[in-house]
């Protein structure tokens, strides 16, 4: 591991002007690419404490053994460089957008005397016009499929073309009417033409006058009594809408845009796209990747449109949705519009369809990035390799098979709780979370809420298992399980070294010595053991860290829900606290009735009076006392 000190650059060699730099390690391989708007700036923040780097930016400056930078004039230019030297060295530390497949799109060869309709992948060529791109071959194959009797145009390769053309009989497609059959001279090259150009205008957006043409070519059919006609012309009319319900309409007709958004925590980003092609969605990609820096979505959208456009210039479309504007963005857009051959607008969407759209999409995001949370959380094997992992780099004696956790939520030291989840098999056990109220502890901070918290649960413990008998952990009168019997064989709390202690301190006070205590801080993923001068650093892609990761989620987000619950009902109560006679079964009562204190302030004492147990003069009372409140607020 190298030093970053032993390869700093001197104080004030370093330029104050734009530029692109690069990290190289001990073998000369570059380890990463950045730009800056100022040089001098960007490189003195990654020689900080190494502390308070980000962990994989850390990882690039002890893997990193010096630094070279290049000065350029302009963003566009600091721009274009970047990508050119990601692409050139493939920096191991560069979060890399792109996967290791072009997506197929609908390719119609209007160079051809006879165009032709086939999925295609690669580089764009002259003469042929793209539909997409799709997320899969197959959804571009279906529509052709519904497609093909409406508008019956080649889809045959060059070879078979000519092989059908000389033996004088059409495929079968030309035998069922998915093919007008140009080859065996069924239409003519402009008929056929004809055909291909309706296809790429219905595929353009242009369905209304479509629909509408047949519509009125059927009514036509049948006022002339033609049924056969008419009922082909009314299947044809059903391809289509099933067509059009595939891929809904989501912005108005001819919009080309590309849509993105982010989901993010301080070690991972999830980013998605719908790719958006005459107001049609026609494809979604998505990427869940692990973060070298602590980025906002300013500059993950700087990065990911850089490597996402670089290679994909002819895909570029028109516009290009964001969740926010980088800091470059104008640059952004003469770059863009440079490799497209037209002006690319970089927007972000403020109202409607496109607004509506974005939404979508920063859904889609974060439920990716849920998913991909919990996608080894819920296979066996991967649950058992966690817990195998936890034991060993925990060094404990076993599996820990039941892990608590306990988190603190306050607001500025008010309405303190804290609550208490429980893994059993690396699977939440809900039935067993508890919460609590702190009041001991509540205002000298969470190292004391934490203490507080463990002494009342392990208490808790002693006192049920006290009674002895050869089921402790039974009440002996229900029949069921008491509440807190069972000890964990891990203790997990929210916190850093400090937390971890004081939960330890706890433990060896009661004198209960077979229950494991780590803390889990958050920003960074460290595992703090009590005793122990440096953290436990878990692998970042190991199943035992992401089991730690979701049992901290979950006590946190248990604890947030009974902070919410408890703070809002002592809102709601204190408005109501002053008014004479009036406890707390009948707040219930008036609050139930009218649903809110801002409703019931707004009804007379006729109207409160009806609510059963509350009589005429306590609702003056209450009149009264949510007016005078009204007043002073």
């Amino acid at each position: 591991m190298a030093d970053p000190s032993t390869y700093r650059p001197a104080v004030g060699t370093i330029p104050e002007a734009p530029g692109v730099y690069k990290f190289r390690d001990a073998g000369g391989r570059v380890v990463y690419v950045g730009k800056a708007k100022s040089l001098r700036s960007r490189l003195n923040s990654y020689f900080a404490d190494l502390a308070g780097l980000h962990p994989r930016t850390r990882q690039m400056v002890t893997t990193a053994a010096s630094v070279e930078w290049t000065v350029v004039t302009t963003e566009v230019e600091a721009l274009q460089l970047e990508y050119n030297w990601i692409k050139e060295f493939d920096p191991r530390f560069n979060v890399r957008y792109r996967d290791d497949k072009s997506y197929p799109v609908l390719a119609v060869t209007l160079h051809e005397d006879y165009p032709r309709l086939h999925v295609y992948r690669g580089p764009r060529k002259k003469g042929v016009r793209y539909f997409g791109p799709f997320a899969h071959a197959w959804a571009i194959r279906e529509t052709l499929d519904l497609l093909l009797r409406v508008f019956p145009a080649r889809t045959c390769s060059a070879g078979v073309f000519k092989r059908h053309g000389q033996i004088g009989r059409p495929c079968l497609l030309g035998y069922i009417d998915k093919c007008s059959a140009p080859c065996v001279g069924k239409v003519s090259a402009s008929e056929h033409r004809e055909i291909v150009e309706d296809f790429c205008d219905f595929l353009a957006g242009k369905t209304d006058h479509m629909i509408r043409r047949l519509e009125r070519e059927m009514s036509a059919a049948s006022d002339a009594l033609e049924f056969e006609r008419a009922a082909r012309l009314r299947d044809d009319l059903g391809a289509l809408r099933r067509a059009m319900e595939k891929q809904a309409v989501v912005l108005g007709d001819g919009t080309d845009a590309d849509v993105m958004a982010f989901a993010q925590d301080e070690l991972e980003v999830s980013v998605q796209v719908f790719h958006v092609r005459g107001g049609r969605v026609r494809g979604q990609r998505g990427w869940v990747l692990d973060k070298v820096e602590a980025v906002d979505d300013a500059a993950l959208v700087d990065q990911f449109i850089m490597q996402f456009y670089g290679d994909n210039t002819e895909s570029t479309p028109r516009e290009v949705l964001v969740p926010v504007l980088p800091d470059d963005a104008s640059a952004l857009e003469d770059l863009l519009s440079e490799q497209r051959g037209s002006r690319v607008a970089l927007r972000v969407p403020q109202r409607g369809d496109k607004r509506a759209l974005m939404e979508t999409v920063a859904r889609n995001a974060a439920e990716a990035f849920a998913q991909h949370k919990l996608r080894r959380a819920g296979d066996l094997t991967a649950r058992s390799a966690a817990l195998g992992e936890l034991q060993d780099a925990l060094m404990l004696d076993t599996a820990p098979l039941r892990i608590e956790c306990i988190d603190i939520s306050h607001v500025q030291g008010t309405d303190v709780v804290a609550s208490l989840v429980v893994f059993e098999d690396g699977l939440a056990r809900k039935s067993e979370y508890r919460r609590f109220a702190l009041r001991e502890a509540a205002t000298e901070g969470d190292v004391a809420s934490i203490a507080e918290v463990v002494r009342r649960r392990f208490q808790a413990m002693l006192r049920e298992t006290a009674s002895g008998g050869p089921n402790p952990g039974i009440d002996p009168d229900t029949g069921k399980p008491r509440k807190f019997a069972y000890p964990p064989n891990l203790l997990v709390v929210d916190g850093a070294a400090p937390q971890a202690a004081a939960a330890a301190d706890v433990l060896a006070e009661l004198g209960i010595t077979d229950v494991a205590v780590v803390g889990l801080a958050k920003r960074l993923e460290e595992v703090w053991v009590p005793g122990e001068q440096d953290p436990v650093i878990l692998p970042r892609t190991s199943d035992a860290l992401y089991l730690l990761q979701r049992v901290r989620d979950e006590a946190h987000r248990f604890a947030i829900a009974y902070h919410r619950q408890k703070r809002s009902k002592r809102m709601i109560a204190s408005e109501l606290d002053d008014v004479p006679g009036l406890g707390e079964t009948r707040k219930a009562a008036l609050l139930k009735h009218f649903g809110s204190v801002r409703k019931l302030r707004q009804a007379t004492v006729d109207e409160i009076s009806v609510v059963p147990g509350v009589g005429r003069r306590t609702a003056e009372a209450v009149v009264a006392t949510l007016a005078s409140s009204g007043d002073k607020a």
